[in-house]
Formats: C-alpha cells, structure tokens, sequence
C-alpha cells in the first residue's frame, strides 16, 4: 500500500483549490471605473441566469484586459471607449482579429466643462475664454498663483490627449495641469459646486457627474481630423512636441468588446454579446449610484437585472 505524504496531500489540495479557481465557464473584465464595474456585474447575472454558465470578475487595465482576452484568458471588456482607445482597437481587434467590438455601442461626449453658473455667470463659454489671464484667475483654487485644471485621471488613455489639448490651444501656457484620481478630482468639484466657487475639468458623458451637478461642455471647433495628430507618451520621447489636437473630440462610443474565441467556445455568449445594447443614461445612473450613493455594483446590477427584464429578452434574443 502506498502511504500519502503530507506534501503530496498538500499538492493534491492545492490542485484542487487551483482547479477549482479555474473552472469559471467565462471570465469578465472589469475596468476601475464605476458604471464599467456595473455593468460587469449586469452581465455576469444575466448570462449566469440564463445560460446557466459560472461566470468570474477579474479587475484590470484597459491594456491587461485586451491582452487577456487576445490569449482567451478574459473573455469581455465591458465597456471600450472609442475612439480613446483606438491603439487597442487596431492591434486586437484590426489586426489580430482576437477581438470584436459590438456593433451597437452607446453614444458618449468628452471635453472640458464648468459648473453651469461659470458659464452664465462668470463669462466663461469657450476653450478660447481659458488663455484670457483675466478669466483664467478665477480658477486659483488652491491660491498658488496659477490656475488649476483637471484633465483627467493617471493612466487614463484621454489624459495624455488632454495635454495635447491644452498644448495646442494654448491654455497651457496659464493653467497647471492636474491629473488626478477620479474620486479626488470630482471630490474637489463638489466642495466648489456647493460653495458657488469656480472648477474646471475634463468631463465625459455618460458619466455620474451629469446627474449629481449641473456642468455644461466649454465651446469648442467642431472635430476635423486634420488638426489632429496624436502621438502615445510611449511611442516618442517627444510625443507632446509632435502631437496636435485644436478642435474638438470626435463623437465617441462605448463598446462592449469580447475574444473572438467564443464564436466556437461560447456560442451563446457569442449571440447575447452581439445583441447587448445599453443607453447612456444608464450608464450614468450606475455610475452615480455606485460613485455618489455608495452602491454596491452588484447590488445596482441585481436591481436593474430585475427591472429591465424585456430588455434582457432583447438581448437572449437569436
């Protein structure tokens, strides 16, 4: 009779527990921002509900999510900003062909904007307004002597285009530049907004802030792909040199994308991914009620799932 170790006791556990970890049926990506988290969790409770399979959260970058889901390791990004993501667009989903994007995305804006009394009340209606030294001043808030300007989040794949931005406007030459997290940011909006003080920042729709403040875009050219040129912080050391952005964003999207492995692996998956389709206005109430309200993305996602139900037939729709 052979007599087990405790160190092959041990492995077999640690198999068993490995194994175990393993064995979800689909791996869902969730980015670190609030109505991405929500609606992971939307889908895993559908495709958990309805397809009967086991389906696992796994949190990353924009970067490790799409890498992922090139090797089948994820399955699904929740929610692709278009066309901020574009590098990745074309590597994965262009190029490799290991990715597809949805068809039917939700419609999204991204600029600068102000509470809407700096506008109405203070003068400030345009990106042009911002290299005036005179209107520029009122947004010292921290009474260093320059004004202050958040254009968005480290990391995030706008913030370095924001930067361009301000470079190819000019207002750079005014304003310090901030970029920080999210939360912080939106933080220090609130204590202005309630205070009636001046803030600016980069904002995007859907996004919770258009539902907890009152914020209106600045006034800008309408987008002409001839004035911009953006190159990646990673791709040249004289990126923000070469680079160029003088009018406005290109109308963005946000898409779900998914490995294109589960054609053969997850045909089911397959069909309810290309009929997925959520509005903005959803994606804003998510991210204020996880951002603002505290909820839980689990919990928004059990409460929606429960109220939008002919809106999930649509989806298992074939």
């Amino acid at each position: 009779m052979r007599i087990m170790t405790k160190t092959m006791l041990a492995a077999g556990c640690w198999m068993t527990m490995t194994t175990g970890a393993l064995a979800a049926d689909l791996v869902l990506g969730v980015p670190n921002w609030a109505s991405a988290r929500a609606t992971s969790n939307i889908l895993k409770i559908v495709i958990e509900e309805n397809l009967g399979l086991d389906v696992e959260l796994q949190d990353g970058t924009n970067v490790t999510i799409f890498e992922a889901m090139d090797r089948g390791s994820i399955n699904a990004h929740p929610q692709v900003w278009m066309p901020n993501q574009q590098n990745l667009h074309d590597k994965y989903a262009a190029e490799r062909k290991s990715v597809i994007f949805s068809q039917k995305p939700a419609k999204a804006e991204q600029g600068l904007c102000v509470p809407r009394y700096v506008r109405e009340k203070m003068g400030v209606t345009s990106v042009y307004d911002l290299t005036d030294p005179d209107k520029a001043a009122m947004f010292d808030n921290d009474a260093d002597g320059k004004p202050d300007m958040w254009i968005g989040a480290p990391g995030w794949a706008s913030t370095p285009i924001e930067r361009i931005r301000a470079k190819s406007y000019g207002y750079d030459q005014v304003f310090d530049l901030k970029e920080l997290d999210e939360t912080i940011a939106w933080g220090q909006a609130a204590t202005a907004i309630e205070v009636q003080k001046p803030w600016i920042g980069f904002c995007y729709k859907p996004h919770f802030s258009s539902i907890a403040y009152d914020v209106v875009f600045l006034d800008e050219p309408d987008h002409d792909p001839a004035t911009w040129e953006i190159i990646k912080p990673n791709e040249d050391p004289d990126w923000l040199a070469k680079s160029k952005a003088s009018t406005a964003w290109k109308s963005a999207q946000l898409h779900l994308a998914w490995s294109a492995v589960l054609r053969e692996k997850q045909p089911e998956v397959f069909a309810l991914f290309e009929n997925y389709s959520i509005s903005g206005d959803i994606l804003s109430e998510a991210g204020y009620a996880v951002s603002v309200k505290g909820m839980d993305p689990a919990d928004f996602a059990r409460k929606w799932v429960d109220e939008n139900q002919t809106a999930i037939a649509g989806w298992l729709s074939r």
